[in-house]
């Protein structure tokens, strides 16, 4: 293929996916240049992965056209590991994804794994691997076949800071296209020389050159300017409206000068730009705790930890009372999630919860909710005896519904998948919080809104970050570093 700059994807007029006789995307026209490294901008479930699963092929549009550069290879990191992929080795797990044998595929493994700089057995099955882990091999099972088109869906997801700093580095240097979904502002504005905005509202694609950090403003200065214009036009329409009410009653011919000065006054406001609705942020909200909770809640005296992909045993000593936070912290693959499952389902060696205490266990891969059930069910089902409309009023603070009420947990996209599995922790009042990466998937807009919560949450918690702007906001009383 050539190595000019030319345009090597197009959307012409897409449109695609009806909800409620409404597109998910609405006669869509954007396009792509070769080495580009383009980000799409959007609120969760406005249709930012629909766009990559396009690209793709995975989605045919319902009217419009895509349009490839003939003999264009494309490859996706998706943002997390299908459940028939983690049973897999490592090996099985790659050649899946090359797409065809290859006596050297091993070679090919280790090569593509030094790029995502990470080492690990070619027999060890992928559910083994941490989330962080799974971050990396999502990344390099994109690049094994070195695509012509990269699409990366939330590619920071569970990785700690070097994992974003080595991934950060290597698009820097990639010369070829690429396309990036992602929550982490600094992360996309390092490396970001374009934007396509998907207005949630209109269902189109706004396209604008420059960095992330610099879009941003141009769509904020936008807005303003739409909002001025707007408040200009409504104040004159308004006083067009009253003067021929003026001129109405006093009859004759300034009647017929009342009904132009009524027409004239419907035109203004028919031409009132139709400005964005900017990404909505969730209500502010704090979660309940468990009543009539005395004494600890919690304490650890030792703990498991992987090194040199082998169990060893620590001692530790830390106990948690109501309004204690405990923060874990250590690197990828070092065994931070597998100590929270085991601690939220009684199995952790060496932790003990006090009986009785309800624990909220917010997953990183969102498994402890039913992808079968619709939302509403899953709301009702961990609310108790509350009312039907507390359960509502609790939905919509997080963006949750109408039709969204009705639709299968599976069908949501992961950040809408994980603000309902927030409000499920609102109406549960646990006594003790375990989190693991809560902010994954999560819109940037509502990080503030939940590190909030978590900071005023006044029962036990233990969470697992890998965002330091995030912790930095949140009052953690203990630190676990499972690396010292």
């Amino acid at each position: 293929m050539s190595n000019d700059k030319g345009t090597i994807i197009s959307f012409d007029t897409v449109t695609f996916g009806f909800v409620l006789n409404k597109p998910l995307l609405n006669e869509v026209n954007f396009s792509v240049k070769r080495g580009s490294k383009m980000t799409i901008m959007g609120q969760n479930g406005a249709g930012k992965s629909t766009i990559l699963k396009l690209i793709a092929g995975l989605h045919k549009p319902h009217s419009g056209k895509i349009n490839l550069t003939p003999g264009l290879t494309v490859a996706t990191s998706q943002q997390v590991i299908p459940p028939a992929d983690r049973e897999l080795t490592l090996t099985d797990f790659f050649m899946k994804y090359y797409g065809e044998h290859t006596y050297d595929i091993s070679r090919r493994i280790d090569e593509v794994l030094e790029v995502v700089n990470f080492k690990a057995p070619h027999d060890r099955i992928v559910k083994s691997f941490s989330g962080g882990q799974q971050a990396r091999l999502l990344l390099a099972s994109a690049l094994i076949g070195n695509p012509d088109l990269l699409l990366l869906d939330e590619p920071t997801n569970n990785l700690d800071q070097d994992g974003i700093d080595h991934l950060t580095g290597f698009l820097l240097c990639y010369e070829k296209t690429c396309i990036v979904i992602s929550h982490d502002a600094d992360f996309l504005n390092s490396f970001t020389d374009g934007v396509l905005y998907l207005d949630a509202h209109t269902q189109k694609v706004e396209q604008y050159d420059g960095n992330y950090f610099d879009v941003q403003e141009q769509i904020a200065a936008r807005i303003e300017k739409e909002n001025m214009l707007n408040a200009r036009m409504a104040k004159e329409a308004i006083a067009n409206k009253e003067q021929a009410n003026v001129f109405a009653h006093k009859g004759g011919k300034l009647r017929l000068v009342a009904k132009k000065m009524r027409e004239k006054a419907e035109e203004m406001e028919a031409a009132q730009v139709d400005v964005r609705r900017e990404d909505k942020t969730i209500r502010e909200f704090n979660i309940p705790i468990q009543e009539d909770m005395k004494g600890e809640i919690f304490n650890i005296s030792s703990f498991s930890m992987i090194r040199d992909h082998k169990a060893v045993t620590k001692k530790c000593s830390i106990s948690l009372n109501k309004k204690e936070h405990l923060l874990l912290t250590g690197p990828n693959g070092i065994g931070k999630s597998t100590l929270l499952e085991s601690l939220a389902n009684g199995t952790a060696k060496g932790a003990h919860i006090t009986p009785g205490i309800d624990v909220g266990y917010y997953r990183q891969d969102f498994s402890t909710l039913n992808f079968e059930d619709t939302v509403y069910d899953s709301l009702i089902d961990i609310a108790k005896d509350k009312a039907e409309q507390h359960v509502r009023s609790t939905a919509a603070g997080f963006l949750i519904t109408g039709q969204l009420m009705q639709s299968k947990i599976g069908s949501l996209s992961e950040g809408q998948k994980g603000l309902v599995a927030f409000a499920r922790l609102v109406l549960q009042e646990p006594g003790l919080l375990i989190l693991d990466e809560p902010t994954n998937h999560i819109n940037f807009r509502h990080i503030p809104v939940i590190a909030k919560a978590l900071d005023e949450y006044e029962g036990a918690m233990i969470l697992v970050s890998h965002v330091p702007d995030f912790v930095s906001q949140i009052r953690i009383d203990h630190i676990l570093d499972l690396a010292k």
